[in-house]
């Protein structure tokens, strides 16, 4: 089953947060595969709550771009590099791929082999030099252990292919021969006593118990196998390991997180025919082709609380679209088949998804009960907010008797915790809870944030309006303004960049306003800043 991402607006808030959490619980119950996410860090707030009910924090996802980890590319497919050359002409044959990574034994690229590089090798008649295991030998050879005291043999191969007498006079046997030997003991006998690297008798020849002790007493290695002295010979070369022909020259590697459209620029460039893909770590997971961008596939997401492509994840473009549910204006996504958009005029996103749980009979465990009060007693601070309905007080008083809480207690608790500024950057306090707008052509740059020291930010406004002029003209908005909001007194009071003065002024009703100006009963952007920005602009 295909992963579902569920994730809310590039600015995290409570409701944004928790209502991912909360909808791919109930999506997970209802058969699908979901994960939450997040697209930034969480604010203060939103970490009391998971950790009031011990709850892990949901994933962060920079994008939704297509990943070269998504694509259907040959994984799990790499040689060790004591793996024999037969073993990865073997693999290379088995899923048609004339390439594979070698890697160590923690999985680093060490070089690639190709079939170019076997058949090089073979070609070059070098037979005489032998880098194996004792055990690739046995199984290229198909052989049985006789004897056995090294797991590596190196050494010069030779054949016992000519007269015994005329073979004992003229070579010289030393401790680096390996010895393909039929049945001659005499020859057998001279090599036990010389002491080589390794004895291979073929065609299931027998060896005298008197030579077996000779070659104890030495330390000699032997082997038998049922194929013949050309049999044995042709394919002997087969067992070196995989790092006696290794090509590490001109290799270029991938990482699974690279883009595939970063990957296709980097393809058409090189006009490489395969690339081993490495993971975060280095590691590597195996081998693309080019060919394998074709089968590439969208990433499923839900969105929640957002519908606009300026506020969600970067590349949503190219993401497969299930589903929005959303208690804000109909903004600018658009999807090309229908999808199940559930958008209501309620406070929060979780009063939506509280009504999903109940629609779908799912009982609502404590934690999700505590996140969904949560995500709600936030975007309607505390039931005071004007966007507050009588279906957000229902879900609130139901959901604070499962998760067994006080829910104005607990809301000023968590308000509270997430009311501190403490320790952030002017430009962090901006981007806390911001959203920009598109309005009759023109972008819009809206902050807010809920703080009970008003003062840590009036007393710095003038470095606060010098940073929302510069935001402003660098990103070629209209205007941009911070509302900061205090619970207490039931009203905000406004910082705004130049070009927002006049607007406000007409939008407001207010007379030559000024900078921290104190805005009685305005609390709610969605409801009572934006749609008053929005007709006057228009």
């Amino acid at each position: 089953m295909e992963k579902v991402y569920i994730f809310g607006h590039r600015n995290p808030d409570t409701d944004s947060v928790t209502a991912a959490i909360t909808l791919s619980y109930l999506k997970n119950k209802l058969g699908m595969n979901t994960v939450p996410a997040v697209l930034s860090s969480i604010n203060l707030e939103s970490k009391y709550v998971l950790n009031y009910f011990n709850v892990p924090e949901p994933i962060f996802l920079n994008d939704v771009n297509i990943k070269i980890k998504d694509l259907k590319y040959t994984k799990n497919y790499t040689i060790g590099e004591k793996d024999s050359i037969y073993e990865a002409y073997f693999r290379m044959n088995k899923v048609g791929i004339s390439k594979i990574p070698v890697i160590d034994k923690n999985k680093n690229m060490l070089g690639i082999l190709s079939m170019k590089d076997i058949a090089k090798d073979q070609f070059a008649f070098n037979y005489s030099y032998v880098d194996a295991t004792y055990d690739n030998i046995c199984e290229v050879i198909k052989g049985r252990e006789i004897l056995r005291f090294d797991d590596d043999i190196v050494g010069e191969l030779l054949v016992a292919s000519y007269k015994s007498t005329t073979f004992m006079e003229e070579v010289n046997l030393t401790k680096n021969n390996i010895l393909i030997v039929g049945n001659r003991h005499s020859i057998i006998e001279y090599a036990v006593n010389s002491g080589v690297k390794l004895i291979v008798i073929i065609g299931n020849g027998q060896i005298k118990e008197e030579h077996l002790k000779i070659a104890k007493k030495n330390k000699v290695n032997i082997i038998s196998t049922s194929y013949n002295t050309l049999e044995t010979t042709k394919i002997f070369s087969l067992c070196n390991n995989v790092t006696s022909i290794l090509n590490n020259e001109k290799i270029l590697c991938v990482n699974e997180n690279d883009d595939v459209n970063d990957f296709i620029k980097l393809a058409n460039k090189t006009r490489y025919s395969y690339y081993p893909v490495l993971n975060k770590n280095g590691r590597c997971n195996g081998i693309i082709r080019f060919s394998d961008v074709g089968f590439r596939g969208k990433k499923n997401v839900i969105l929640v609380d957002h519908n606009s492509y300026e506020q969600s994840a970067i590349g949503l473009e190219d993401a497969n679209i299930l589903e929005i549910i959303d208690h804000h204006n109909i903004g600018t996504i658009g999807t090309n088949m229908p999808i199940s958009f559930r958008n209501m005029p309620v406070g929060s996103t979780n009063t939506i998804i509280y009504k999903l749980y109940k629609e779908n009979r799912v009982t609502i465990p404590k934690a999700m009960a505590g996140l969904m009060l949560s995500g709600i007693l936030s975007d309607t601070l505390i039931l005071t907010s004007p966007t507050t309905t009588n279906i957000d007080k229902e879900a609130v008083i139901e959901l604070s008797k499962i998760a067994k809480v006080d829910y104005k207690v607990y809301g000023n608790k968590m308000i509270k915790a997430g009311s501190s500024l403490e320790g952030m950057t002017k430009e962090q306090i901006l981007y806390k809870d911001y959203k920009n707008y598109t309005i009759d052509n023109s972008k819009v740059g809206l902050g807010q944030i809920i703080t009970t020291d008003i003062d840590e930010v009036l007393n710095e406004k003038e470095e606060y309006i010098k940073l929302l002029n510069t935001v402003s003209e660098s990103n070629n908005y209209l205007f941009v303004c911070l509302f900061v909001t205090n619970v207490l007194e039931n009203g905000t009071y406004v910082l705004f960049s130049d070009r927002a003065k006049e607007t406000l002024e007409s939008a407001f009703g207010i007379k030559n306003i000024k900078q921290g100006e104190f805005l009685k009963g305005i609390v709610s952007r969605k409801k009572q800043i934006l749609p008053v920005l929005i007709n006057d602009i228009e």
